[in-house]
């Protein structure tokens, strides 16, 4: 099957433009780009947009970032919360899909369709040294993206979608991350979810040994960050949850951008511990981060 790719210039009402065409509607540098797919989440409420690409692109532009998005979306949900971000996007007929059923021995994850992989080719040569370069795939896409030279960029790595897999149902379980010791030390920092590698202790710390910065989220307890052969834990402030959904994916641009503004992964693990927290009071794209959050925690972190 062959698919297009366009450019989609988003305002209040969302254009959509051929490659052919994207000469007239010139491409504009970017400080922070992520990659991964946008996805349509079926939840009881119904279809809504979902993935790391939108959270953390949603947060690095509250975070006053120009923003760039690279994904294949099939354009089921509107992308009408991402007004202002620029999005490079392989068409194709139907988005990544996912599903979640909670049982009473906890939660099921599905996958009903996945959409096609995402490489170096789909990055427009203008956002391909962006300050923040930020790989977030959610179902096993953009593997051949991590490699070396970057230049002065950060690369930033949200693995969780390289750690699962799904069988002939959809069902998804977690997977080994085979090139994790290819990837990791190519990386200039690395967020994970605990979660991600089902507790897995010994498992996190060969990731830490592997590349230069590893954070590790751990829910409502915070999170705690490898760097230089050290360890420390940052403790979350204690909120009302309402939502967990996209706090990991809030905490990684939270993360990447303070790392990138201050070289200084402990100072930029307590600000995004911090900002990450207050998300979990919203639902879905409505947890991104206010700008009084923001400058609330700039404040505590200072």
């Amino acid at each position: 099957m062959a698919f297009s790719i366009t450019f989609l210039l988003l305002s209040s009402h969302a254009s959509v433009y051929n490659l052919s065409m994207s000469a007239l509607v010139p491409l504009k540098p970017v400080d922070y780009v992520v990659i991964g797919h946008l996805t349509c989440d079926l939840t009881p409420q119904g279809s809504r947009l979902g993935g790391t690409a939108a959270y953390s692109a949603l947060t690095a532009q509250a975070l006053g970032l120009r923003v760039g998005i690279v994904t294949a979306f099939g354009g089921e949900v509107s992308l009408e919360m991402l007004d202002g971000i620029q999005v490079r996007n392989v068409t194709t007929g139907r988005s990544t899909t996912f599903e979640n059923v909670y049982t009473p021995s906890g939660r099921i994850q599905y996958v009903h369709h996945v959409a096609p992989d995402l490489t170096l080719a789909h990055v427009p040569e203008i956002w391909q040294r962006a300050p923040i370069f930020h790989i977030g795939p959610i179902a096993q896409e953009a593997k051949t993206l991590v490699k070396d030279g970057h230049g002065g960029s950060i690369l930033g790595l949200t693995p969780q979608g390289w750690l699962r897999a799904w069988d002939g149902s959809g069902r998804i379980h977690p997977v080994a991350w085979k090139e994790a010791s290819v990837m990791l030390p190519k990386a200039g920092a690395v967020v994970i979810c605990v979660d991600d590698v089902g507790g897995d202790e010994e498992q996190l710390e060969a990731m830490a040994s592997a590349t230069h910065v590893l954070a590790v989220t751990e829910g409502p307890s915070g999170s705690r960050l490898y760097w230089n052969g050290d360890l420390r834990r940052f403790r979350a402030p204690e909120r009302e949850e309402v939502d967990a959904t996209g706090a990991g994916d809030i905490f990684a641009a939270a993360f990447f951008w303070r790392l990138y503004a201050t070289r200084d992964p402990w100072a930029a693990a307590r600000f995004a511990t911090h900002l990450a927290s207050f998300s979990v009071m919203r639902r879905g794209l409505e947890s991104i981060p206010t700008k009084e959050e923001i400058q609330t925690c700039l404040v505590e972190v200072l």
